[in-house]
């Protein structure tokens, strides 16, 4: 009895000393209540607390305080001039975390294994990326073409074509049986993921140490997961020829054993290499389709704008625009289609709120306290949509981005230690997909006239999605049937 009760003093003593530690803090201001998590359109709703809180202030998630990042300015005082302050992750759920590069905390291993990664991604696939994702586009706009005239949820189509840029980029193979497997994969573990039973865990933690049946599906696909990317791992090991690589595993897979024996803190080894591909796929496939359709959407309400980006296309490229290439070197020749690309990041950035990050060591922000391991939320969708920086920040308006040096960069991807691996090859891809598809299709909305919705789904999860729509493809070359014009 005396051992439990010195034990409760112990641990009473140290919470009032950290409370103690905290009053003697300039911490930044909390906002009332413990549901904020709960709201359907969880980003704007943590903009309008700007108004009362300013930019930085502090919300109960669960049983603690996270700190919210809403305006470009606090997004880079931190990311970007106190980054290593900053680069930090929050413990999650998945045992392999500690190998992940988008979850896994900051550490001497991580940058070897950015840089791995990063190094396969722009050296090793440098002279191959853009010819594949162009192929790939094209039998893409090919299949588009032998369904003209019928309505197509575009969003899977996409889906399915960004996740096969990445197969062939990593596994250098174009199976489409293999992308199907690879391609579902991704979707069951993002609905999982996604999933209520899974998101309550981050507001409840001690709930993860009760039966759930959502976490035990999700443990299963990820071993479902983890049998396929093992699979390729021990083919490549089996065939590759030192020297050459034929693909981002290949590449990896040497990266590794080239510093195998050397003396460093940031070892690498092939269980690095495994979840590098998985983040590629779990962080290239849906992010970049999901941008894709938002993109169609805002051209179905905005015909006119599609119908500049055609006459911009055409004039640019040639009388023969529909089978000319477009190449992503050539990019300042298209301002238009740069521009609209920019201004759908920046109105629909896809994960809005960034991933969490956590404090390594005490820090401060706009003036304000920041103890160690506190758990930060960059708000990148309210600071692309701050009425102090942006003119009509609500509005699609392309032509804002036409106007040089007069608005902000658009930290949709992050930035600093923690900005998205895969943000060259995601910008490569919106560029030729948008692009030819807008030079093979005129886009239109179904035969009723239905435009999707421009307002996204509640905010449940990490992706930013949007209601499910259709849209018709009308092809322009001058042979091709009118399917009617846009309403």
């Amino acid at each position: 009895m005396m051992l439990l009760g010195l034990l409760l003093l112990l641990v009473g003593t140290s919470w009032l000393w950290g409370w103690r530690k905290l009053w003697n803090q300039r911490l930044p201001p909390l906002a009332p209540g413990f549901l904020h998590f709960l709201q359907p359109h969880l980003p704007i709703y943590l903009l309008g607390l700007t108004r009362k809180l300013g930019p930085i202030y502090r919300i109960r998630l669960g049983l603690q305080d996270v700190v919210v990042l809403n305006s470009n300015e606090v997004i880079e005082e931190a990311m970007i001039q106190k980054w290593a302050d900053f680069a930090g992750r929050p413990t999650i759920l998945d045992p392999q975390h500690h190998l992940d590069l988008s979850l896994g905390d900051y550490s001497l291993t991580w940058k070897a294994q950015k840089k791995l990664s990063r190094s396969a991604l722009t050296l090793g696939m440098r002279d191959s990326m853009e010819p594949l994702v162009e192929r790939l586009t094209q039998e893409f706009c090919e299949r588009m073409r032998a369904q003209a005239g019928t309505p197509v949820t575009i969003y899977k189509e996409f889906s399915f074509l960004t996740c096969s840029i990445i197969c062939c980029l990593t596994f250098g193979d174009k199976d489409e049986a293999l992308a199907g497997t690879i391609h579902s994969c991704v979707d069951d573990l993002l609905r999982a993921w996604n999933h209520w039973s899974i998101q309550i865990l981050d507001l409840v933690p001690f709930l993860r140490f009760f039966p759930n049946p959502g976490l035990r599906k999700l443990r299963r696909l990820q071993e479902k997961r983890d049998h396929v990317v093992k699979q390729q791992l021990r083919q490549h090991k089996d065939s590759q020829v030192a020297g050459q690589w034929r693909d981002m595993i290949d590449y990896m897979l040497q990266g590794v054993e080239h510093q195998r024996g050397d003396k460093n803190p940031g070892q690498l080894h092939e269980g690095h290499v495994h979840m590098a591909v998985v983040d590629l796929f779990i962080g290239g496939t849906e992010t970049t389709a999901i941008t894709l359709s938002w993109a169609v959407a805002f051209l179905l309400h905005y015909p006119e704008i599609q119908k500049r980006l055609q006459e911009e296309l055409d004039l640019r490229l040639g009388p023969d625009a529909p089978s000319s290439q477009v190449l992503y070197k050539n990019r300042m020749r298209l301002p238009l289609l740069m521009a609209t690309i920019a201004e759908v990041l920046r109105l629909r950035p896809v994960v809005p709120l960034a991933l969490p990050h956590r404090t390594t060591r005490a820090s401060s922000i706009f003036g304000y306290d920041i103890p160690k391991d506190t758990i930060i939320i960059p708000n990148l969708q309210g600071a692309n949509l701050d009425e102090s920086v942006w003119e009509l920040p609500h509005e699609f308006w392309p032509d804002r981005f036409l106007e040089p040096g007069k608005n902000p960069r658009t930290p949709t991807f992050g930035c600093g230690a923690r900005v998205c691996l895969g943000e060259s090859l995601a910008r490569l891809e919106l560029f030729v997909v948008l692009g030819r598809l807008l030079q093979a299709f005129t886009l239109l909305p179904p035969a009723d006239g239905t435009l999707p919705s421009l307002q996204p789904q509640s905010y449940g999860g990490v992706n930013l999605l949007m209601q499910p729509f259709q849209v018709r493809l009308q092809p322009r070359n001058p042979g091709a049937p009118d399917l009617g014009q846009c309403p």
